[in-house]
């Protein structure tokens, strides 16, 4: 049985998880209007991920005993000025989610959650690759500039994205 204090921070990262998912999905409409088919793409499979990612959460508590309290998911935000200022605002919503998988971390540490602690180790690794993901997609749009065939590539290049079931979630959906 998981304790309370960890079944609280589960549900609220489920919550988080959740969230995430309406703002990729938010921020793929915006492509989508601005004709970036490739961009739009590459933040609905990142939405289908984050979906994954509250499921894992889901499945995980429930295995644990715990039980599942879903809460209002917020409205994300809608529209930004350009490509690399919804990138930019993928790599701070993923340095924001490294905190919380970080601070589940130390509350099953400190709870002497061993299975947690392992199980919440899986999602440590993801966010180091979450935010690279990032931090390279920004950096080929800072060195492109106002460069439209330079977007055009970086378009591209985003639409050979290809959703990949995480391992966790094999064959429990």
């Amino acid at each position: 049985m998981i304790c309370d204090k960890l079944k609280d921070a589960i549900n609220a990262q489920i919550n988080a998880e959740m969230y995430s998912s309406y703002l990729y999905l938010s921020m793929s409409s915006w492509f989508e209007k601005k004709s970036l088919k490739g961009c739009a793409s590459w933040m609905k499979i990142q939405a289908q991920e984050e979906l994954c990612h509250a499921m894992i959460f889901y499945n995980y508590l429930i295995e644990r005993g715990g039980v599942v309290e879903l809460d209002v998911i917020d409205k994300p935000k809608y529209d930004w000025n350009d490509v690399l200022d919804v990138f930019e605002h993928v790599y701070r919503h993923e340095t924001h989610v490294t905190c919380l998988i970080n601070d589940l971390m130390t509350c099953a540490i400190e709870e002497k959650d061993h299975a947690s602690a392992a199980f919440l180790q899986w999602f440590v690794t993801e966010q180091v690759e979450e935010e690279a993901a990032a931090e390279e997609i920004i950096a080929k749009l800072k060195l492109i500039g106002s460069d439209t065939a330079g977007l055009f590539a970086i378009n591209g290049e985003l639409a050979a994205r290809t959703f990949v079931m995480p391992l966790p979630l094999s064959g429990k959906i």
